[in-house]
């Protein structure tokens, strides 16, 4: 590996890595509705910006935006609320952890949107050593060990609406000669119109004004959602997909760290164990490349396979 493809690599990781704190401390201050319209607005601005200084311009076709808003419910809109919610009284280290299952949820998608016609034994095993590692992550025998069972609940139910969403894409936008950062952009500026429409009724909180929340809703919308699509997109572009999806192993590792270190987040031994088995069951079901257009934390760009909240 190169020192310029290391060094794409490490700084995506650490990008995404570190969403999951973010999100921590952003919820201080701002509610999920409004964290999370401030994120995709601040990365749709980003991402649009950085794709028509570059010659490109977004699709016109109705059913591709009828697509795009189907997309950015699934993979933008219901995941990353639920996700900010669940980080309310959860840890952001299982919320990570959690994240790392959606292949799990992208390959029941396919199967049932006839994507896939069979399932081979190798990849069997690899959703049923994730379910078994997300129970354990759970614990609902010991809810306390991992958080409240809601917010538990709430991380579990978006990477389902992530899996469904790379699913989706896959069959509805991929192979549309779309370029992927224009494709980004307007996923994210649709999932941004979906969240106006929710927020009188739901992000009508009060705001406290806290520095470090600002800042962090702040760096979530121009760095975790904008810039770094820029950057997996590089990295995929450069690099391959196969490296590209190695950061999916390496920002689960970098936001257990910071939740560790800056959070002090306690993990027991069943958050370890379910996150070493959800890992592994990722390497099995990525064992068949796959290239798709799916959502990120700097929203949809060509597939890599890396997910994040």
């Amino acid at each position: 590996m190169s020192r310029a493809t290391g060094a794409r690599l490490a700084a995506l990781s650490l990008v995404w890595g570190s969403v999951f704190l973010w999100i921590k401390i952003a919820g201080y201050g701002f509610s999920p509705v409004q964290m999370v319209l401030i994120r995709l607005a601040l990365g749709a601005v980003v991402i649009l910006s950085l794709g028509y200084a570059r010659g490109l311009r977004l699709p016109k076709e109705p059913a591709i935006w009828g697509h795009l808003t189907v997309a950015a419910l699934l993979g933008n809109a219901v995941p990353w609320t639920l996700y900010a919610e669940g980080e309310i009284a959860g840890s952001s280290s299982v919320a990570a952890v959690v994240n790392g299952s959606a292949p799990i949820w992208t390959l029941a998608a396919a199967l049932l949107l006839g994507q896939e016609e069979r399932v081979s034994g190798v990849r069997a095993g690899g959703v049923l050593l994730g379910l078994g590692g997300t129970a354990l992550i759970a614990s609902p025998w010991n809810s306390a060990s991992a958080g409240s069972g809601w917010s538990v609940l709430c991380f579990v139910l978006g990477s389902v609406s992530f899996g469904a969403s790379f699913a989706y894409m896959g069959k509805f936008l991929v192979g549309r000669g779309i370029p992927p950062l224009m494709l980004a952009g307007g996923q994210l500026g649709a999932a941004t119109v979906l969240l106006l429409a929710a927020f009188p009724f739901l992000g009508l909180q009060a705001v406290t004004w806290r520095t470090d929340s600002v800042i962090s809703v702040l760096v979530l919308g121009v760095v975790c959602t904008g810039f770094a699509a820029l950057l997996n997109f590089e990295l995929i572009i450069k690099d391959g997909p196969a490296v590209a999806s190695t950061v999916t192993y390496l920002m689960t590792a970098v936001a257990v760290a910071l939740g560790a270190v800056v959070l002090h987040e306690p993990l027991g031994w069943t958050v370890w164990l379910g996150a070493v088995a959800v890992l592994a069951a990722t390497g099995l079901l990525r064992r068949r490349p796959q290239h798709a257009v799916h959502s990120t934390a700097g929203g949809p760009v060509v597939a890599s396979k890396s997910e994040t909240p």
